[in-house]
């Protein structure tokens, strides 16, 4: 079967479905899969993100190793 075919089998069997909660999590599975996949930010989340980008270029930012390596301090205290 070619990938063709199984995406019109496929297409087929979804349309014949009505379960909306099953359709949702068919679609979360697909937009993990999606080449296509735009995200769209708020201007809120811009600025945050401008922001985070400045702060990490004046250095005020430390790598997830480090979080891990604080945070395993910390439980080992406790």
């Amino acid at each position: 079967m070619t990938t063709i075919e199984l995406k019109d089998i496929l297409i087929h069997k979804i349309a014949a479905i009505n379960d909306k909660s099953f359709l949702a999590a068919m679609n979360t599975i697909i937009d993990t899969k999606s080449e296509k996949l735009i995200y769209r930010t708020t201007p809120e989340q811009k600025q945050r993100i401008k922001l985070a980008k400045e702060q990490i270029a004046r250095g005020e930012a430390i790598s997830n190793d480090q979080v891990e390596a604080d945070i395993d301090k910390w439980l080992s205290e406790r």
